[in-house]
């Protein structure tokens, strides 16, 4: 989680006051640009996240623990990858994304984005059809057999 304290933008010039982002906005930052990554499936979520989901709440700061260390900022992200992919092909590419967005959004600067896979999520199997739930493939091709 995130530490309490917020952090302030640099400050500009044309500016009329300070501006100040809590760590939390980060983190949601982080977790959609992570998301929106091929090959991610999922952040990891804990309890409380999950239980939220359950009642419709989405929490897309989950799976993204920023650390705040002065002004050094150190993101560690833990996804499930889709089956099938390049793990060290996806890392990168998340700790590209994750940087990006960041700076875009913020004009903060990641020192270190850690990827943590935490696990890898096979395809999903073809639906059965409830109605005819021992169908044989070969029957389906040449009904005229069945006669």
């Amino acid at each position: 989680m995130a530490e309490d304290s917020n952090i302030i933008l640099a400050n500009r010039t044309d500016a009329q006051g300070t501006i100040e982002i809590v760590p939390e906005v980060l983190e949601v930052i982080l977790g959609i640009a992570a998301v929106s990554v091929d090959g991610v499936y999922q952040m990891r979520g804990t309890m409380a996240s999950t239980i939220n989901s359950w009642f419709g709440r989405a929490n897309h700061g989950k799976g993204v623990d920023l650390t705040v260390d002065g002004k050094r900022l150190t993101a560690d992200v833990y996804v499930y990858l889709d089956y099938g992919v390049s793990v060290p092909k996806v890392a990168m590419a998340m700790q590209s994304t994750l940087r990006e967005q960041l700076l875009f959004m913020t004009d903060l600067t990641l020192d270190e984005v850690n990827v943590h896979v935490v696990g890898v999520v096979p395809e999903k199997a073809p639906k059965l059809d409830p109605d005819n739930l021992f169908a044989d493939d070969a029957d389906d091709d040449n009904p005229e057999e069945d006669k």
